[in-house]
């Protein structure tokens, strides 16, 4: 149904794909894998007219096709599921599946009446329940990601390529999307299916295709390939074991952050926790379970009932962010690209966020060879790959941005690192660098916290987990007792006391 023959883009001098071929059929799902910066999302781009190549041609139904603008591709029976979303923030998820092609009467009166039924019968399809009267921007990141899916199924896509979608749902959402990708196969639809979760390609696809840095390194079916094989086409070498080995405990090590008691709302239940030099602290538990919002009480960005903590031994009351800051915590939020960095901007004024201070010359100027030569000092402690300091953010790969953000801590002398979901998005070989740099800075004396979804990472990565459900923290684990049995054990039925 869908065929590339030799497609070439080029920004600049830069040539980012060259010469890549594809082939997906009428009702199969087909994997399109590669590292980040591998050129998946800029290849998909292309398919659905939103970049034009600069050679190379565009087949469907084994016509030639030529798509000027995205709702050309969108006529031709292509639909996507941005990596990034594509939403408005201030409409409804109703406003939002049919921006640009509303319903409407036979006055040319927008027929809500009409949308709205249809919403909800897509919704239903999902097996998903949203309130579709509510500004986007008011639900939860994984229930926008199912508006987003469900906006691609409202085109009637023949070509329907989902990049990522399942990078903020939980495993029961995820099992709800493979169904409806199996009937949407099982009608003939061919699904371009981006994902850097492995053992989802082995799951849900038929066939798979690799890019590495632009180029095409191969096709095959998923019955013919091994995980391992998959990971060496995609980095061009074999990864033994991503993640580190853990350090021996240290019980001599001192405390440099204690919840003494956070309560998330009144009457819920209180958590506490202690975070030790040179360790990880895992914080495992199911979406919705109060991680995030717990570290955000400490860094007094969420109205906790209470929080009550020390740090460094010394009883604090943290306001804001930059509070936080102040007493060297820093946050790499949930959203890198939403909360942690202006993408527009170089890695320069990334990394300097925050840090002008350190740069100033008397009272009005700033020192920018100091700025410049701290920044670079960074970059190469993260190993950023990027043709300089003053490149783009936006033109680098999902792996190179997380380290930006975390160059932007080292660059602040911040001696607390708060990671949540820190390889969200990130391919394999990317998150073996990242869980590197997480062992050598907790090897310099570092503390981590690092809340994650993925179980392998919580196990692999933690020296400790914290085990939250229903707001609080109800088991800490460690040593060999940090298994996946034994977390889903506490994360589903673990028992929560409720604190007047």
């Amino acid at each position: 149904m869908l065929e590339l023959r030799g497609i070439r883009k080029s920004f600049g001098r830069i040539e980012v794909l060259h010469g890549v071929d594809l082939h997906v059929r009428a009702g199969e799902v087909h994997a399109l894998l590669g590292e980040n910066g591998a050129g998946k999302s800029t290849l998909m781009k292309i398919v659905s007219g939103i970049i034009q190549p600069s050679d190379g041609q565009i087949l469907i139904d084994g016509e030639v096709r030529s798509f000027a603008t995205y709702d050309a591709a969108i006529a031709a029976g292509v639909g996507i599921v941005f990596q990034e979303f594509s939403l408005i923030p201030g409409l409804t998820a109703v406003e939002n599946m049919f921006l640009g092609r509303e319903l409407r009467g036979p006055l040319g009166l927008l027929d809500r009446k009409a949308m709205r039924a249809r919403a909800q019968a897509i919704l239903r399809t999902l097996e998903v329940d949203l309130p579709l009267d509510v500004p986007i921007a008011r639900l939860s990141v994984a229930e926008q990601q199912f508006v987003e899916i469900a906006k691609a199924l409202s085109l009637d896509a023949r070509i329907l390529v989902l990049d990522e979608p399942t990078a903020t749902l939980t495993p029961s959402e995820t099992e709800h999307l493979f169904k409806v990708m199996r009937e949407l196969r099982a009608a003939g639809v061919a699904i371009v299916f981006i994902s850097h979760h492995l053992d989802e390609i082995f799951e849900i696809c038929d066939r798979i295709t690799v890019l590495r840095d632009g180029e095409f390194v191969g096709s095959t079916d998923v019955a013919d390939v091994t995980i391992d094989r998959l990971v060496e086409m995609m980095v061009g070498r074999r990864i033994e074991n991503s993640f580190p080995p853990k350090p021996a405990p240290d019980p001599d090590a001192r405390i440099v952050l204690e919840a003494v008691a956070v309560q998330l709302r009144r009457g819920g239940p209180v958590s506490s926790f202690q975070l030790r030099a040179g360790e990880i602290l895992g914080f495992a538990g199911l979406v919705g379970s109060g991680r995030t919002e717990t570290v955000l009480s400490i860094l007094g960005e969420y109205g906790a009932a209470r929080c009550t903590l020390r740090v460094e031994g010394v009883e604090k009351r943290l306001h804001d962010a930059a509070d936080g800051l102040a007493h060297g915590i820093g946050l790499l939020p949930e959203s890198r690209k939403e909360q942690g960095l202006i993408t527009p901007f170089s890695i320069l004024q990334n990394v300097s966020l925050n840090n002008y201070g350190k740069y100033r010359q008397g009272h009005w100027f700033i020192d920018f060879k100091k700025e410049l030569a701290c920044t670079r000092t960074a970059m190469e402690q993260v190993r950023v790959k990027a043709q300089g300091a003053r490149a783009r953010v936006d033109t680098l790969s999902g792996g190179n941005q997380q380290k930006v953000v975390i160059a932007r801590w080292l660059n602040h002398d911040m001696r607390i690192l708060i990671f949540d979901e820190p390889t969200r998005g990130i391919d394999v070989g990317a998150k073996a660098e990242i869980y590197q740099l997480m062992r050598q800075f907790t090897a310099q004396g570092y503390a981590i916290i690092m809340i994650s979804s993925e179980l392998p990472e919580i196990i692999g990565m933690a020296d400790r987990v914290c085990v939250f459900r229903s707001g609080g923290i109800v088991a800490t684990v460690e040593g060999d007792a940090i298994t996946s049995e034994q977390i889903m054990t506490h994360a589903t039925t673990g028992k929560v006391h409720h604190v007047a």
